[in-house]
């Protein structure tokens, strides 16, 4: 069962609305159980990091999704949910991100005209098991970025690069959001579901 976690905020319909037209079955989850339940997770993210993270805590559900993420089931956080994966966020520095990866998250420079919103080509590294070998143009809305690291599997230029796709054994990440990316995001999201 590929469970959708709702914890308050999020694009859960229109990612819904793209598990329904790809003929995926799935369920919204609010708690542990939900969560133990899982074969696939997916986090929506639309809002703020430090609002998030304390959700998780108030739902008590954080430890119960790192220990899923970590015994294997295949999770793909969307825009915030990629951003939760790392220790923390200039967003809300006070709060603890999940920690599966290290480093920072953070606000795109002075210069920069945030957020940073619309349409915007990303650059694939060779094997990306989300994108192939595509550098397609996808949907981005955000004020903040995840750092290149060693599981990027592609990034996109604001006017310098970040990661726009995270791909690390059964962890996945994107920045953009796959269910307002027109038929490449749908291809984008049924790739993980047929992981």
């Amino acid at each position: 069962m590929i469970s959708i976690f709702d914890y308050g905020g999020g694009n859960l319909r229109s990612v819904q609305n793209t598990l329904a037209e790809i003929g995926a079955e799935f369920e919204l989850v609010r708690d542990a159980a939900g969560l133990e339940r899982a074969t696939k997770i997916i986090l929506p993210g639309v809002g703020h990091f430090g609002q998030m993270m304390r959700a998780f805590d108030a739902m008590g559900v954080r430890e119960a999704l790192v220990d899923r993420i970590r015994a294997g089931v295949p999770f793909l956080g969307i825009c915030l949910g990629l951003q939760a994966l790392f220790q923390s966020s200039e967003e809300a520095p006070e709060e603890r991100g999940l920690g599966m990866f290290e480093g920072v998250i953070h606000r795109f420079p002075a210069n920069a005209r945030v957020p940073h919103m619309g349409w915007n080509q990303i650059s694939s590294r060779p094997g990306s098991k989300l994108v192939g070998d595509n550098n397609p143009y996808l949907y981005f809305a955000h004020s903040y970025y995840a750092p290149l690291h060693d599981a990027t599997a592609a990034t996109c230029n604001y006017g310098l690069d970040y990661t726009a796709v995270l791909e690390s054994g059964n962890i996945f990440g994107v920045q953009f959001h796959p269910e307002k990316s027109g038929p490449m995001g749908l291809g984008i999201v049924r790739n993980f579901i047929e992981l």
